[in-house]
């Protein structure tokens, strides 16, 4: 089994983030499976690997570097070209192609089909993000109604409903960083996620969108947006309700009804072993089982399936025309 190489512009400052700490936790996963390590490449830092020193050591055929900063995938493939190398997707949009020689991994179905139209002639994998055993339901007294943070939120969510709830029941914005957040989702009754905005102005999806099904794991009630890899999991109506819901008195109507039900929506208990340690352990096993057996391939074989450039696009859209043309001129002679 190859070393894993997980590359990350830094591990602290102002690369913290929900991307991040997901692919930290992706190593010690991989670290139960074979040997890991996290190696950084905007800045040095004190008991890390940097790339550039890493890269003048010989023997790297055995090593596979995992990339996974979109913004940045551009650059760093092309400078791993002669090196095994994986691209761990948290999301989808970014202006860049793989070559087929680097296999994708995915943290949604959602990545999972936007990369099997893009590079279809790579491998992909699914790996979904874990929720950790924290996360569940304690059955404690609930003192807050509506739970909502502020950041990714929508104007709409923040300038329009918010406020209107706020009227009619007691509403906790979180707007700073929280050390305990599974305690926090088991004092909510319901949470707001609404980041369809916010993704559409980065220009790129909702790679999974966590903090639902975190929310819903503590057994809060959850109004989301379904964009992008949230909609691997969200199901409207039957384990959530869709926020942003035609008009924002529509939306309090709604909120206020569940606030004083006695039902309750709750993800099956089949879809939250999905994302629990166990399972992700047991796929990243077989898929990085697969990934040595492909580089081992890819050492003694070219690729040799043609890609589906814009100009093998235009040459087939033009073969397409001129067959369905042949077939109505040779109709026409019968």
């Amino acid at each position: 089994m190859r070393k894993l190489y997980f590359l990350v512009p830094g591990t602290d400052g102002k690369f913290a983030c929900g991307g991040l700490w997901v692919e930290l936790k992706t190593v010690t996963f991989a670290q139960q499976v074979c040997s890991a390590d996290v190696v950084t490449y905007r800045q040095r830092e004190k008991g890390q690997l940097f790339i550039d020193d890493l890269l003048k050591e010989k023997n790297l055929d055995d090593a596979i570097f995992i990339i996974s900063w979109g913004f940045d995938i551009a650059q760093l493939a092309p400078k791993l070209k002669q090196y095994n190398v994986v691209y761990h997707a948290h999301s989808a949009g970014y202006k860049f192609n793989l070559p087929a020689s680097i296999p994708i991994i995915t943290v949604s179905r959602s990545t999972m089909g936007y990369w099997g139209q893009k590079s279809p002639n790579s491998l992909i994998y699914y790996l979904p993000n874990q929720i950790a055993d924290e996360f569940v339901n304690l059955h404690l007294q609930r003192d807050i109604d509506v739970l909502v943070q502020s950041r990714k939120s929508s104007e709409y969510l923040i300038k329009q409903l918010i406020p209107a709830l706020q009227q009619r029941c007691k509403v906790f914005v979180v707007d700073a960083y929280v050390k305990d957040l599974p305690g926090l989702f088991n004092r909510a009754k319901i949470y707001l996620y609404d980041s369809a905005e916010y993704w559409a102005q980065q220009g790129v999806s909702e790679g999974f969108g966590l903090q639902p099904m975190e929310a819903l794991a503590c057994g809060c009630q959850v109004f989301s947006s379904v964009n992008g890899g949230l909609a691997d999991y969200l199901d409207p109506g039957f384990n959530c309700y869709k926020i942003a819901g035609y008009s924002q008195e529509y939306d309090v109507q709604r909120i206020l009804k569940t606030l004083e039900s006695s039902t309750s929506l709750a993800l099956s208990d089949q879809l939250l072993a999905e994302h629990r340690t166990e399972n992700i352990i047991q796929r990243f096993t077989v898929i990085l089982a697969e990934l040595n057996d492909f580089f081992d391939h890819q050492n003694q074989h070219s690729s040799n399936i043609k890609n589906f450039t814009r100009r093998r696009a235009a040459k087939l859209f033009t073969q397409r025309i001129l067959g369905k043309l042949k077939k109505k001129y040779f109709q026409g002679m019968q």
